[in-house]
């Protein structure tokens, strides 16, 4: 029986960039969500979205695994690269585009 820790695993190794949001990219549950969701649209990026709202426990769950307290949590490369915020001003400084071409 695998625990939500490995399923999370698998999601960000399996996916070059996951979103852990509120809701989907074409619904978001909240303005952050959207906000970062837009980010990676702009841009023209792939990603694999999870909707925090549909399992309390990857809810939970992604919380502990990043220590991050806050949704939405985004992962380029297996990697956390922050929430809305970070992901707004690296979107901004150009910084986003390189980390997913690394």
């Amino acid at each position: 029986m695998s625990t939500i820790e490995d399923r999370i695993k698998k999601e960000i190794t399996e996916n070059k960039i996951v979103l852990y949001m509120k809701g989907t990219p074409q619904a978001p549950g909240c303005g952050f969500s959207a906000m970062t969701a837009q980010c990676l649209d702009q841009l023209g990026l792939k990603y694999h979205a999870v909707n925090i709202l549909d399992d309390v426990e990857v809810r939970q769950g992604i919380k502990k695994f990043s220590n991050w307290p806050t949704i939405p949590q985004l992962y380029i490369n297996g990697k956390f690269i922050g929430g809305c915020d970070i992901t707004k001003e690296l979107s901004e400084s150009g910084e986003l585009k390189k980390l997913v071409e690394a």
